[in-house]
């Protein structure tokens, strides 16, 4: 809930209501209305029936992953899947490692593909396809990819992550993270010394009541 004036308020609605590929309130199950309050005007988030897949763990093409560690970045992520290629998780892994490859932008072979084996890659958008780099996760042995968009200010607008023209294949799911929330990571593992996180994916947000207070404190809702 926010307060304030009238026209602030509604400016707060237009924003938060985007959906569609920018991935607003809207598109993820909820909506806003103004109503009048004791310091103005205020607005409410009303959570609403989502259409929810895979026992709650994607909503309206949404995924979700937790960041346990390090504990300054322990929030609750928002991904989207790729459209037309790659796997689905079909298990959640409680405590796994997410791994930053090296090169960041993962179009080749990666200096520390031995820590990606049996873990899960985040990725840098850029350089060659998102499937190309999918299939380089893969090839290293990863069990997933996130690939976090170069665009470090980009806080709110989702790629749809496609096919390209080679007609090759990956098994592994692929997820797409806005690049603000990529930086944020990998700045933390900087500044921590840490070669990894440790994340829960993916997670069913819908059992979480306090769902929002766990969102990102840089991206707006």
């Amino acid at each position: 809930m926010w307060e304030g004036d009238r026209s602030s308020c509604q400016a707060k609605v237009r924003r938060a209501t985007r959906c569609g590929a920018a991935g607003g309130d809207a598109a993820r199950g909820r909506t806003l209305e103004m109503v009048p309050g004791a310091a103005g005007w205020c607005c409410l988030v009303l959570w609403l029936p989502a259409c929810v897949a895979a026992h709650g763990f994607r909503i309206h093409d949404y995924l979700y992953f937790q960041v346990l560690s390090p504990g300054d970045i322990r929030y609750i992520f928002t991904a989207t899947p790729a459209k037309d290629f790659g796997g689905i998780f079909h298990t959640r892994y409680e405590q796994i490692h997410l791994v930053p490859a090296e090169p960041p932008e993962a179009c080749g072979e990666l200096s520390n593909g031995f820590f990606i084996q049996d873990q899960i890659a985040l990725v840098e958008r850029g350089g060659c396809s998102f499937l190309s780099k999918t299939r380089v996760v893969q090839e290293h042995g990863g069990r997933a990819v996130i690939i976090s968009d170069n665009a470090v200010d980009n806080d709110s607008f989702y790629v749809e992550m496609i096919q390209d023209s080679t007609r090759r294949t990956a098994d592994i799911p692929a997820l797409f993270l806005l690049g603000r929330d990529g930086y944020m990571i990998r700045r933390s593992l900087e500044q921590h010394g840490l070669p990894w996180a440790i994340i829960s994916i993916p997670v069913n947000v819908t059992s979480i009541p306090t769902f929002e207070l766990l969102q990102p404190p840089w991206t707006f809702w």
